[in-house]
C-alpha cells in the first residue's frame, strides 16, 4: 500500500510540473528592462528588394492612356479567379536571371532593387524607348502580395497571402490561427530566403525587445516555425486542471489494480 501511494504521489508531481508555466504563455513581456508602459519602440524595418520569383504588379499611366494598354495586363483570364490567382497571371515574374519582361522594353533586370528603384528604371526605359517628357509618365510597382508559410504549433498552418505593404510577425502568425499552448513561443523560428541560399534567426515572441528585431516584420516567402513544447511529447495537460483529471484516471486505475491484486 505504501509503494501505490509512493508512486502515486510521484505521478501527481511528474504531472503538475508539466504544467506550462503562465509567464511562458504570454507575449511581449518586459524582460531585464525596467517596465515603462510609454516605452517607445523605434522601427528599423529595411526596404524589401526583390528576388528570383517575385511577382510585380506594375502599373503605367501617361497623358493619353491608350497608348499604355500594352503595358498594363486587362485580366482576360478566368473571371471566377482569386485575387492572388490574378495577380500570378496578371503580374510579372523576375525570372532566374533576375529580370521581368516588359512589352516593347523587353528584359529589365529588377534582382536587389526596392519598388521604388524599379518605378525609376521603368520610368527612365520608358522616356528613352517609348514616350516624351510631355506624356507625363506615372509608375507605380508593388508586390503582388505578400506570401509566406507558417508551420508548427499553430491553428491553421500553411501558405498565406497578405494583400498590404508589411506585416509583422504577430500579424502573420495571428492569420494561421495563433500559436497553441504547446508551441514555444520563446524560441520561434524565422527561415529566410537570401540569393545566397536560406538563413535561420530566432525570436522570443515573449519578449517585448522583438520589436526592436530587424526579423520583428516579414518579407515575402519567409517561413515561421513555431516549435512545440516538451509537454507536448510528454503527452499530459497544459494546465492544472487538466492534469489533475489526468491524476484521477491514473488513481483510478492504481486502486482498481490494487483491489484486483488483494482478490
Amino acid at each position: 500500500m505504501k509503494k501505490c501511494v509512493l508512486l502515486a504521489c510521484i505521478v501527481v508531481f511528474a504531472l503538475f510540473s508539466s504544467c506550462i508555466p503562465y509567464k511562458d504563455t504570454l507575449y511581449l513581456q518586459h524582460k531585464n528592462i525596467a517596465t515603462d508602459s510609454m516605452q517607445v519602440i523605434v522601427e528599423k524595418q529595411k526596404p524589401y528588394r526583390v528576388q528570383i520569383n517575385d511577382i510585380l504588379n506594375i502599373r503605367i499611366k501617361v497623358t493619353d492612356q491608350k497608348n499604355a494598354e500594352i503595358f498594363n495586363p486587362v485580366g482576360e483570364g478566368n473571371l471566377n479567379a482569386s485575387s492572388a490567382e490574378r495577380a500570378y497571371f496578371d503580374g510579372f515574374t523576375i525570372d532566374l536571371h533576375g529580370e521581368i519582361k516588359v512589352p516593347i522594353l523587353g528584359n529589365i533586370n529588377v534582382l536587389g532593387y526596392t519598388t521604388v528603384e524599379i518605378e525609376e528604371i521603368i520610368k527612365k526605359k520608358l522616356l528613352e524607348e517609348a514616350f516624351k517628357e510631355t506624356a507625363k509618365i506615372f509608375v507605380t510597382v508593388k508586390l503582388t502580395g505578400l506570401r509566406y508559410t507558417v508551420t508548427g504549433e499553430v491553428g491553421s498552418p500553411g501558405t498565406q497571402t497578405l494583400f498590404q505593404e508589411r506585416v509583422n510577425i504577430f500579424e502573420a502568425i495571428a492569420n494561421s490561427g495563433e500559436i497553441r499552448d504547446t508551441g514555444n513561443k520563446k524560441d520561434v523560428l524565422l527561415i529566410r530566403q537570401y540569393p545566397q541560399g536560406q538563413k535561420i534567426f530566432h525570436l522570443d515572441m515573449t519578449d517585448v525587445n522583438i520589436m526592436n528585431s530587424p526579423y520583428y516584420y516579414i518579407q515575402p516567402n519567409d517561413i515561421i516555425y513555431v516549435k512545440p513544447l516538451r509537454q507536448k511529447s510528454w503527452g499530459t495537460g497544459t494546465n492544472a486542471l487538466q492534469n489533475i483529471a489526468s491524476v484521477a484516471t491514473i488513481l483510478s486505475l492504481l486502486t482498481t489494480t490494487l483491489l484486483l491484486l488483494r482478490n
